[in-house]
């Protein structure tokens, strides 16, 4: 008998989960992690990849076609090469992809394209080396070494996620769509969200409507109003005579939650239903009492009960208590 698809209370459709497979990462971005950080979940109450698979083939039952394996940093996950290759095997699953800051993709990209991974999603706020330490605390190197591997590899699209900050990077955000114009990547600019203490507030400095970007690209390049097949939440636009496509992510300034088909599963296996509110449900103690599918699945579908009808990202609430790290990208 087939199971009921997944619906939140407000009628939106779930087909899409994003997999945190790890909390830890090789950089320490400003809105991310602070400096310092060690409070990382312990790998006796990581979900193993058994459990992952599990749960995976479970939601593709329910009608998810959409599996993205995020962080923290996923491939820090030792073995994450192995997961991709059995979950890209599970039915239903029609498209896994993965968010990475692509410091060590140059070892991974040709192992992940083999597995199953058909596209990624690279972190980069910036392409001034120095500018990118004070930011992240890399080398960006690495990570331009790791880029040009994954298009090697012939992932397809490249999406580049850029924060915008005002006063860190904003005035280098007509060279970022310069550099995907000549790479044939797709670029999004994503305003900052208050998620722990690190991230940014409306008040805050560092904060940017992205409105105030468009407006300053456009005294520089003809941008005409698009769409892109599963841009997400992203508002997109071409650069006239050129195939890049850019878009904006506002979850502060024009929020997107009422086209919302995303849940996450964090690495400790809790269900979390919004990025930016504590609604959430633990798989992982249902997973390791042996109990049946049946259950998981009745599991799930209460957790989607739980669903809250938006964010408050910009209702003047407190900061949200988890780091960016871990809920998973």
């Amino acid at each position: 008998m087939s199971n009921p698809e997944l619906r939140d209370p407000f009628g939106r459709k779930i087909d899409y989960l994003r997999l945190s497979v790890t909390d830890r990462c090789d950089l320490r971005c400003i809105y991310c992690m602070p400096q310092g950080f060690d409070d990382y979940e312990p790998p006796s109450s990581w979900l193993t990849f058994d459990e992952i698979e599990r749960v995976v083939r479970i939601f593709g039952q329910l009608g998810v076609s959409r599996v993205r394996l995020t962080g923290g940093e996923p491939l820090v996950r030792k073995g994450v090469v192995e997961l991709s290759s059995r979950l890209a095997q599970l039915e239903g699953i029609d498209d896994l992809s993965l968010s990475t800051n692509c410091v060590s993709m140059s070892r991974f990209a040709e192992p992940l394209k083999a597995a199953g991974v058909s596209r990624i999603n690279v972190s980069l706020d910036s392409l001034n080396a120095e500018k990118f330490q004070q930011i992240t605390g890399g080398k960006l190197n690495k990570v331009i070494d790791g880029l040009m591997a994954a298009k090697a590899a012939g992932f397809a699209p490249i999406k580049i996620n850029a924060v915008a900050m005002k006063g860190v990077n904003d005035d280098e955000l007509g060279d970022m769509v310069e550099f995907c114009i000549e790479h044939d990547f797709t670029l999004r600019f994503i305003e900052t969200m208050p998620i722990g203490s690190t991230g940014c507030r409306a008040k805050d400095s560092h904060y940017l409507d992205l409105e105030e970007i468009r407006k300053q690209l456009e005294q520089r390049f003809t941008l005409i109003p698009s769409v892109m097949a599963g841009g997400g939440p992203a508002r997109y636009f071409k650069v006239k005579n050129t195939n890049l496509h850019f878009g904006f992510i506002t979850p502060i300034s024009q929020h997107f939650c009422e086209t919302c088909n995303r849940v996450r599963l964090s690495t400790d296996g809790t269900l979390y239903m919004c990025l930016g509110q504590e609604e959430k449900f633990e798989l992982r103690p249902l997973l390791r009492e042996g109990v049946s599918d049946e259950v998981i699945i009745e599991a799930i579908h209460h957790a989607l009960t739980l669903k809250p009808e938006r964010h408050e990202f910009n209702e003047g609430k407190s900061p949200e208590v988890r780091f960016m790290n871990m809920t998973g990208g």
